[in-house]
């Protein structure tokens, strides 16, 4: 929003530019326009539903309207107030996206193509990122913290790789629905790690397809059944300690941090562009009392010129 802009220079009071600038970072502006976004968003909402369209369409669709116009007036404030640098808006990603998804609802789109359009204006709820600080922070500490979650995600696919051989080589036979293959293996193992009825998977093991049979078990007739009871508590106990409270906690760790050092970044952000509002107004101040001086100095020797007339006093008449 507004009041993430930087801009180059300071704007003379009283310009176009300065009134622009006002208004971009007036609070009273910045809940004006979430609030046309939440509107925006029910209005999408509500176009949904045939019934609401065949009563009260054209109403929607002139909300619509005036809403997009709304979003237009907006990036016209936020880009003049660059003033003569305008292609700073742009440095922005989150203005990046904001003039995105408002030149996607401008495109004239009909026929096959509504569709397309009526999914692009969905697009207009996620500008709630942009203007409300905190999501953009959380978005910003996800983004960050991708290239950690990747080295996460490869560690627990290594994980799943690992119990996934030992389970088809210890439990094909007993329960070949689950572990007749290394990818069944693989999407029972991811069954288990969410704690989806993970426990019915568990029994078979531990009981036998025989006592506790799986369902499409049936398929296959050359199942034998072998409870293992003590391998399948380690197994199975191993991995939801292992995958669920461990792996899956390093995820939770890695945002958290990202989140502390996006909330840091926003902190050191928000201080230097506090520091040069400051180095402007020193300079503005410096300049004033560079001003006074000067004049003082003016008048000071103005009084000296007006007493050195004085004593010399009116010209000598000639004889």
């Amino acid at each position: 929003m507004a009041g993430a802009d930087s801009y180059a220079t300071p704007a003379a009071p009283g310009s176009l530019v300065a009134r622009f600038r006002s208004l971009a970072e007036a609070s009273w502006f910045q809940a004006v326009i979430v609030g046309v976004i939440l509107v925006a968003a029910i209005n999408v909402g509500l176009e949904t539903y045939p019934q609401i369209m065949e009563r009260v369409g054209p109403l929607l669709l002139g909300l619509d309207k005036l809403i997009i116009g709304i979003f237009v007036v907006e990036l016209i404030i936020r880009i003049g107030a660059h003033g003569s640098k305008p292609w700073r808006f742009f440095l922005s990603g989150w203005n990046v996206f904001d003039f995105v998804v408002v030149v996607v609802c401008l495109i004239p789109l009909g026929g096959a193509y509504a569709a397309v359009l009526r999914l692009a204006r969905v697009l207009r709820v996620l500008r709630l990122i942009t203007v409300v600080p905190r999501l953009r922070i959380l978005v910003t500490a996800l983004l960050h913290a991708i290239p950690s979650i990747i080295y996460v995600t490869l560690l627990l696919i290594l994980l799943f790789y690992v119990y996934a051989v030992m389970g088809t080589v210890l439990f094909r036979q007993n329960d070949p629905v689950h572990f007749g293959s290394l990818q069944d293996s693989m999407f029972s193992l991811l069954r288990t790690v969410t704690l989806e009825d993970w426990t019915d998977i568990y029994y078979t093991q531990s009981l036998g397809s025989e006592k506790y049979p799986p369902k499409g078990i049936e398929r296959y007739p050359d199942a034998v059944a072998r409870p293992m009871p003590v391998i399948a508590a380690l197994y199975f106990v191993s991995f939801v300690v292992v995958g669920t409270m461990i792996v899956l906690n390093l995820f939770i760790g890695v945002v958290i941090s990202s989140m502390t050092e996006a909330q840091s970044e926003n902190a050191r952000a928000m201080l230097e562009h506090q520091g040069e509002g400051e180095g402007v107004e020193a300079q503005l101040a410096a300049m004033e009392r560079q001003m006074q001086d000067m004049a003082l100095q003016m008048s000071a020797l103005r009084t000296s010129l007006e007493r050195q007339g004085a004593q010399k006093g009116p010209p000598a008449e000639s004889p």
